[in-house]
């Protein structure tokens, strides 16, 4: 339990934790900054600042390791665990690249250097070299056929292809063939009506609710055989659908629902094989979270040029030459130079600590009748009295 409950803004860390969520990739990592609580197992501050050690290293040492596409697609996920339903063209889309995202980290962090066979037969302990993410990676289930799969649906502009079955590419082949024929038709029209003085010399074909009609002035339209579908806003333009080309945008309105039933046909199917493996999926997205997170620690540190403190489990503080993060940003925003603040701590008895400033602090900490005496050095810009 934290006492006070406004304990985070006393102390300014909620606006640590609005910076985190700034530098997340995505609404799963900005999740985890807002769970994010203090904790007093020193066991699990010293694991919380290996993963942020190690992703640091792992920048510099690996080129190609994965940070885009970290999609949230976990609401589609839960979706489709209902019978019947399907994965949307887009969803399906982010599911593919996430999964391969998420598929190029496990394999990273799981390599070990010992992956290779020994020449001596002798199995020996694998050592990874970034074992506190290994911890994180090592249950993390991938799914390279689902993702095989998807790319035989789908295009690499997330459309689904042509040849995705057979019957889609024999429809989108006969949709193809008679737009040609209807818009080869137009064209005619519309030139022998040009060259009438009907419709204008700059006049070309246009789609009203899905079929190609022409441009008309009203006054002329009886000109030219056909429905009218449309008017302008102005009343000043007509657009009619000559006859010779009903029939065949009738036929592409049926082609067109034919292509879509059959790709809702294709979505459903394989949609059909990954709702068993939904607990599995969510699981893998929870790891791109805490992948998330601790990313956007890794950058913060950065930003405040942060080493990692070394955490005991015994109330010992000892902090030397410690700067307040937001302080010290605040200072540089307004080309000041940085705050510093030193300190150093006994347990059990007061010890002083000389330091080279004219102003002193003393500040008592009480825990468990033992009296913890802190002497500050105050390097600020406000002067001392």
């Amino acid at each position: 339990m934290i006492y006070p409950d406004n304990f985070e803004n006393k102390i300014g860390f909620n606006e640590i934790r609005k910076m985190l969520r700034e530098r997340c990739l995505s609404p799963l990592g900005k999740e985890q900054v807002d769970k994010m609580a203090f904790s007093s197992d020193a066991e699990q501050v010293n694991e919380w600042l290996m993963q942020v050690r190690e992703f640091r290293r792992l920048m510099e040492e690996v080129e190609d390791f994965p940070l885009q596409y970290f999609y949230d697609v976990r609401e589609s996920i839960l979706r489709i665990r209902v019978e019947n339903s399907h994965l949307e063209e887009d969803e399906l889309f982010d599911l593919r690249r996430s999964l391969s995202t998420i598929a190029d980290m496990v394999k990273i962090l799981n390599h070990s250097d010992d992956d290779d066979e020994p020449e001596d037969g002798w199995k020996r302990e694998k050592k990874y070299p970034y074992p506190a993410l290994h911890r994180l990676s090592q249950d993390v289930v991938t799914f390279p056929q689902l993702i095989q799969r998807i790319d035989q649906i789908l295009d690499k502009f997330g459309k689904i292809r042509d040849n995705a079955t057979p019957e889609l590419l024999q429809i989108r082949r006969e949709l193809a063939k008679t737009e040609g024929s209807i818009s080869r038709t137009l064209y005619s029209i519309l030139r022998s009506a040009q060259s009438e003085g009907i419709v204008e010399k700059d006049v070309t074909p246009t789609l009203r609710d899905g079929r190609l009609v022409i441009p008309v002035i009203p006054t002329l339209k009886r000109k030219i055989k056909g429905i009218v579908h449309d008017e302008s806003a102005t009343g000043k333009t007509v657009f009619i659908e000559p006859t010779e080309v009903v029939e065949a945008n009738n036929r592409v309105r049926e082609l067109e629902g034919e292509e879509r039933k059959e790709m809702i046909r294709i979505l459903t199917d394989f949609t059909n094989k990954v709702r068993p493996y939904s607990k599995e999926i969510l699981d893998s997205y929870r790891f791109l979270a805490i992948i998330d997170l601790i990313q956007a620690k890794q950058k913060l540190a950065d930003i405040f040029k942060a080493i990692e403190p070394e955490v005991e489990d015994h109330p010992h503080i000892d902090w030397t030459r410690a700067i307040h993060p937001l302080l010290q940003l605040s200072l540089q925003q307004k080309k000041r130079e940085s705050s510093s603040v030193g300190y150093h701590a006994y347990t059990g008895q007061t010890h002083s600590y000389h330091l080279r400033s004219k102003c002193r602090r003393q500040i008592c900490l009480s825990e468990n009748r033992r009296i913890i005496t802190v002497y500050a050095a105050m390097r600020f810009e406000h002067p001392c009295k």
